[in-house]
């Protein structure tokens, strides 16, 4: 099984106000068999979760407006189950602390390759598979 596999019919949302970031994925998961939507604001993506649902949420710690622990906060009641992946260039123990106890699954380190994407989807598709079993 490869990521193509594992990806496919999965519905994937980024929130990143970063138009670069936004871009390059896009291409990326252009050719994966999976739904990808990429956002710029949390606000943009708390309208998008209250008519779609998502498998993983891939999103940044500093967005404008709102930051990613607080939309994840927010979604936490609704949404609890989504695989959460956050992307931050600004770490901390505090950050990661706060992020673990609102169930994110993985950190991607900014700047990120998507290379690391990939490596993080493919290790928690397969956790998700034996948790399941």
């Amino acid at each position: 099984m490869d990521l193509f596999d594992t990806l496919k019919g999965i519905k994937i949302l980024l929130i990143d106000d970063d138009e670069w970031i936004r871009d390059s994925l896009s291409l990326f998961f252009e050719f994966e068999p999976c739904v990808f939507q990429a956002l710029e604001t949390a606000e943009q993506g708390l309208k998008e979760l209250e008519t779609k649902d998502y498998d993983i949420i891939i999103l940044d710690y500093r967005l404008p407006g709102m930051n990613g622990l607080e939309f994840l906060k927010r979604i936490q009641q609704t949404h609890g189950q989504v695989i959460k992946i956050l992307i931050t260039a600004y770490g901390s123990k505090e950050l990661l602390s706060q992020a673990i106890e609102l169930g994110v699954h993985d950190f991607i380190d900014k700047p990120f390759s998507t290379k690391a994407i990939e490596d993080s989807l493919w290790r928690l598709a397969k956790e998700k598979v034996h948790r399941n079993r």
